[in-house]
């Protein structure tokens, strides 16, 4: 490793899997909560951050309850603006420059008017956070692999009447082992047809089929996780050739026991078979690690020079659906931080 190693947290960065609940500020939560009167269990309290496993159905229906029970301190307008823009200074603090949010709009429809008045709510707020703090952002839509495939076109539908108006890209997220990949390819045909990035999730919580499962029926641009690619060459190899960038979350990964360790996330592997990687933070809310942490751990666990945490930071920005002026702006600014001294 370099010695003396360079500021994580002014290496310029791009953030491409962070979602929305699982963004907010525990302090926030707490505040939220304690206003409306809503309980929270221990381990979003005391026992903060949880103690979590994802290995079996149980382990999951564990965090997507604390994740409910998260979501519904979210209440007013001013609320959903708070968490944006929480969100966005929590990545400028880290040396994000571009960040795009993750969201189920049919999650929250129900309180606030219905999927499109949400989503003009979180788009409004991503261009105040945005002003506010310098970082430039955008909008994932993300369907439900747990709901019906029906209820993916909706949503596929809804992002696509905002492709270039604030929405680049349509994601898949939830349970893998729930539903059939294969099931989605409509929602996913809708959204292509938009111009709009493919980044559903695959190659977590299950291996390396998944990810093919992704590939070969959604079209996938960009993998959410898709970390489980190094346990087959074969798979591994056809993502580089593909270009396709994975959205790596160590800290998440470790805390759904996905990796009994971080020196066990398999980061070393992507790289030297030549995958794109772009670190993420998943779920701060429930994993305890922001954006800068993705990069210390791995830097930490695997011994990283700052010449390689560099390449992770343009490898962020090559792989975002971002301007292409502000995207030059950015790489160079990582060849500037790798130019200085230590």
């Amino acid at each position: 490793m370099d010695a003396p190693a360079r500021s994580i947290t002014t290496l310029p960065k791009a953030h491409l899997h962070l979602h929305f609940t699982g963004s907010m500020r525990h302090a926030t939560l707490l505040e939220l909560a304690e206003r409306d009167g809503v309980a929270l269990p221990d381990a979003l309290v005391r026992d903060w951050p949880p103690r979590l496993s994802a290995g079996d159905e149980k382990g999951w229906f564990r965090f997507q309850r604390l994740y409910d029970v998260a979501r519904s301190v979210l209440r007013t307008p001013d609320d959903v603006r708070r968490l944006v823009r929480e969100a966005a200074e929590d990545d400028v603090r880290d040396g994000g420059r571009w960040l795009e949010i993750q969201v189920d709009p049919s999650g929250y429809g129900a309180r606030f008017g219905g999927m499109t008045a949400f989503t003009d709510l979180v788009l409004d707020a991503v261009r105040e956070a945005s002003a506010a703090t310098g970082l430039g952002m955008a909008l994932v839509v993300a369907a439900n692999r747990t709901r019906h495939p029906l209820d993916a076109r909706a949503l596929a539908r809804l992002a696509a009447q905002y492709a270039g108006r604030g929405v680049v890209g349509f994601g898949l997220s939830n349970d893998e082992r729930r539903g059939t990949t294969a099931d989605f390819a409509r929602a996913f045909a809708i959204a292509r047809r938009a111009g709009l990035a493919l980044v559903p999730h695959g190659g977590e919580l299950l291996g390396p089929a998944s990810v093919t499962a992704v590939l070969d029926h959604l079209g996938a641009d960009r993998i959410g996780h898709g970390v489980r690619a190094a346990d087959d060459p074969r798979v591994l190899d056809r993502v580089v050739a593909a270009g396709v960038a994975l959205e790596v979350c160590p800290t998440s990964n470790v805390s759904l026991g996905v990796f009994s360790d971080l020196t066990s996330v398999p980061l070393p592997e992507l790289l030297a078979a030549g995958a794109t990687v772009a670190l993420g933070a998943d779920d701060p809310l429930l994993f305890g690690s922001r954006l800068a942490g993705q990069y210390a751990t791995m830097r930490a666990a695997h011994d990283l020079g700052d010449d390689v945490l560099a390449e992770l930071a343009r490898m962020s920005f090559r792989a975002a659906r971002m301007p292409e002026d502000l995207r030059a702006a950015c790489l160079a600014d990582v060849d500037a931080w790798l130019a200085a001294p230590a």
